[in-house]
């Protein structure tokens, strides 16, 4: 097996997948019809995403598992999604900024994994890099409504930037096998990205009235398997019935 391609393989593919399944917890309880039928195809996107880069990295490992095996029959610790991805929907506008933040970290990524030396990473990366073009786009859309739009939306605004900050540096993190497939021009090192994001993170806020946070404590595990409380109720809800029933097919 090509253990640090596998690494890499499942840290993009856990991402799409918490991150998607995030985002299903909306359906049905968005602000309106409209953005209620926007996150549930974003989270489709995501599980999309998810799908394929699971299902290669099954191949990479070469013991039998496919993408579904991987996402409903490992434990949290298992586990490479980064920190933010897991961190619960909260308000609308925690919502928002996650996804902010993650789209705009990811449509960078993405764009330059097209790239790979990888080809069939690379062939996965190139429809993902449209969608999550898009999903940047919408996300930072909302950033600027929310935080140009009336006092308690701008104050909520605030409150979801302070939270998901601390977040931001574990999204970035280069770990052994990400570096090591970096070496073979596989993928690209994450912290190159770091400029290009903190400028469109500037820019997108400073429209929007608001500041970008300033130095926190991060708090970082999330690629090592470290994850908060809210990952193992995430799986639990996610994994109940492929558990229950191992064999079953629909």
């Amino acid at each position: 097996m090509d253990a640090p391609l596998f690494g890499v393989l499942t840290q993009l593919g856990d991402d799409s997948l918490i991150l998607g399944q995030r985002l299903c917890e909306w359906c049905g309880h968005a602000p309106t019809i409209e953005v209620d039928l926007s996150l549930s195809n974003l989270a489709l996107d995501l599980i999309g995403q998810a799908t394929l880069l699971l299902d290669y990295a099954g191949v990479v490992e070469g013991a039998g598992r496919d993408a579904d095996r991987l996402a409903f029959h490992r434990s949290a610790e298992a586990f490479r999604n980064c920190l933010l991805a897991e961190q619960p929907n909260g308000d609308f506008a925690q919502t928002i900024v996650r996804h902010f933040f993650y789209a705009t970290y990811a449509a960078a990524l993405f764009e330059e994994l097209v790239h790979s030396s990888d080809r069939r990473l690379s062939e996965i990366a190139a429809k993902a890099a449209k969608e999550l073009r898009y999903h940047a786009e919408y996300a930072a859309d909302w950033v600027v409504r929310l935080g140009d739009g009336t006092e308690e939306s701008n104050a909520r605004m605030r409150d979801a930037l302070a939270w998901h900050w601390r977040f931001v540096d574990d999204l970035f993190l280069d770990d052994a096998d990400w570096v090591a497939c970096a070496e073979r021009g596989l993928v690209p090192l994450r912290q190159a990205l770091r400029p290009a994001f903190g400028d469109i993170v500037a820019t997108v806020l400073g429209r929007a009235g608001l500041d970008v946070p300033g130095k926190v404590w991060p708090i970082m595990g999330g690629r090592s398997g470290r994850h908060s409380e809210h990952l193992s109720t995430l799986l639990a809800i996610m994994q109940v019935l492929p558990r229950a029933h191992p064999q079953a097919a629909w």
